[in-house]
């Protein structure tokens, strides 16, 4: 593990803990070239090189995870899956690990419900100013875009399965809807944020 993430760790609170992953921890990072990678998981490797592990006995053992019992390159796709799939980040390329602004509070995600809607969770963050945001995703909750002049720290309020209309008003969104309000403006709604992985030996 390199020094820069063995200081973070050390005084990182509220990892994202996952059966499957263990504990991820969200961050923002500077590379030694000076890039600057505002949304990064930090997850220890041993959890997923298990995983893949398990995934190839389950193949060797005709217990198929990809395509069918008649499937001939369903090892390849597993390898496939492990190798070449996911956002990856060289621990070693780190120079800096700060906290992301973009990952909202672990006492604050809690508040926020299941989906609303078939692979949609809408919901309002009210701020301390009284304006509201519309917030949503299709299926990832580790990072959020939230304007230049707010942060997660603002939030007085959560109003689940909702949106903020044109006019401002905050509206509901039933849960289990088969379609949105025709008012209900995805382009405006702060988004899930795309995130590289960075991963570590313990």
């Amino acid at each position: 593990m390199s020094k820069v993430i063995f200081d973070y760790l050390k005084t990182a609170r509220e990892p994202i803990s996952s059966t499957t992953y263990g504990d991820s921890y969200r961050c923002s990072v500077y590379l030694v070239d000076g890039t600057y990678l505002p949304c990064v998981m930090l997850q220890k490797s041993e959890p997923i090189a298990r995983l893949a592990l398990q995934r190839f006995e389950q193949e060797k053992k005709g217990k198929r995870i990809f395509g069918s019992n008649k499937s001939s390159d369903a090892y390849e796709k597993i390898v496939k899956h492990f190798v070449t799939s996911g956002n990856r980040l060289n621990n070693y390329d780190i120079a800096k690990v700060e906290t992301s602004k973009f990952a909202i509070p672990l006492s604050l995600l809690s508040k926020i419900e299941g989906e609303t809607t078939m692979g949609w969770t809408g919901f309002v963050l009210e701020m301390r100013d009284g304006k509201s945001l519309s917030f949503g995703t299709s299926f990832g909750m580790e990072f959020f875009n939230i304007p230049e002049n707010y942060n997660f720290d603002d939030v007085v309020a959560v109003h689940n399965h909702s949106f903020v209309s044109s006019t401002g008003e905050i509206k509901p969104l039933r849960e289990g809807m088969s379609s949105q309000p025709v008012e209900y403006d995805r382009a405006m709604v702060n988004r899930e944020r795309p995130y590289f992985v960075c991963f570590y030996d313990a």
